[in-house]
């Protein structure tokens, strides 16, 4: 069933959702919040971009042409729907397209920045893999994987720009060694955890194309109180 939500606590962004398909999470709202956006930033792509979450975040923080890529049909269309009914148009455009195929006929040296919040469980014949097609491509990496992430971000970033994605911690290492077989120097890196006294369950990590070494990692970042609510720290990306 289609809906029309507020996204999570920005009152000025609305965003089409479907039960039938993957519905944006934290994840989506963390990662525009994280990667680095400067005056210099003109053209950002979104990789997988959903139903929009990450472009409409990005459009109040920058000036920047926005484009999103992602490959089912039916999500693009939500996302299409969603950049219209908050008159983004100008700004953000939606391509229906396999990015494997998209980044082929792009120049090199095109964006300022690349986002992506990627499926994060590897696919094997043994994956407990949900039925719903929607559901399984955003999950699991049967249609992108890391390496042809950074490979893409080879290609596709300007010397010098970034690209942040958001995983699973334990991947950690991997996409480390991925952005360095590709010229990608890790740069800044964070660690979400649900609660104080657990164990991290999200990562965000940003690289730059041929920058030079040294990776920062920042702060933590709790999301929930014992009691179940968010932090004041989460909650102020929703103000």
């Amino acid at each position: 069933m289609k809906v029309i939500n507020y996204l999570l606590g920005y009152k000025d962004l609305k965003i089409i959702q479907d039960s039938e398909m993957f519905n944006f999470s934290l994840d989506s709202v963390l990662l525009p919040n994280f990667v680095t956006i400067n005056k210099k930033v003109k053209k950002i792509l979104d990789i997988g971009c959903g139903n929009a979450p990450i472009p409409l975040i990005l459009s109040t923080k920058t000036n920047a042409k926005i484009i999103g890529v992602e490959i089912q049909k039916g999500v693009a269309l939500l996302a299409e729907e969603s950049i219209k009914i908050n008159n983004k148009e100008d700004q953000i455009t939606i391509i229906n397209e396999d990015i494997n195929e998209f980044y082929k006929k792009c120049e090199t040296d095109t964006f300022d920045v690349i986002t992506c919040n990627p499926p994060f469980f590897k696919y094997k014949k043994s994956s407990n893999i949900n039925k719903n097609d929607y559901k399984t491509i955003a999950r699991h990496e049967i249609k992108l994987n890391l390496d042809q992430i950074f490979i893409i971000a080879r290609k596709l970033l300007k010397n010098n720009g970034i690209i942040a994605i958001v995983n699973r911690p334990e991947r950690f290492v991997e996409i480390i060694e991925c952005m360095k077989k590709n010229n990608i120097e890790p740069k800044k890196v964070q660690f979400i955890y649900p609660k104080n006294n657990m164990e991290a369950n999200i990562m965000l990590i940003e690289g730059s194309k041929n920058g030079n070494p040294g990776l920062k990692v920042v702060p933590p970042l709790y999301t929930h109180l014992d009691n179940g609510k968010y932090t004041s720290e989460i909650k102020k990306y929703f103000e």
